[in-house]
């Protein structure tokens, strides 16, 4: 007789491996195709001469300074905890980035009246 445990577990398959000549093949055909490219565009980068001398971004419009929504956007999570540190916001090690922004916008806002630079 049969053991129905058996009847019930399926077959189990066999899996093939590749040839090592096609999968030397793929790896060809992935340099060729990606990093043959990000060559030719870094070299094309090379001759601008923006790209020579190093160019330098704009500074920041005096609305990045002054509101602190944009000086929040910009900081990482690091620093978002760091701040929320020295406003004494109880909490803020396990925050997600989003509600630790916005209760830091609250305290700064009460805080400070008007919005104004960190």
């Amino acid at each position: 007789m049969r053991d129905p445990a058996e009847e019930q577990d399926p077959p189990k398959r066999q899996l093939h491996p590749l040839p090592r000549g096609l999968v030397e093949l793929y790896g060809l055909l992935a340099v060729l195709f990606v990093l043959v490219p990000e060559w030719m565009a870094g070299g094309a980068l090379k001759g601008f001469p923006e790209g020579r001398g190093g160019s330098e971004l704009p500074l920041p419009s005096m609305a990045w300074q002054r509101l602190p929504e944009l000086q929040l956007a910009t900081m990482g999570l690091a620093e978002l905890r760091l701040l929320a540190r020295r406003e004494h916001i109880r909490g803020y090690a396990g925050m997600a980035r989003q509600r630790l922004t916005n209760r830091l916008m609250r305290r700064l806002s009460r805080r400070r009246g008007t919005p104004r630079t960190l």
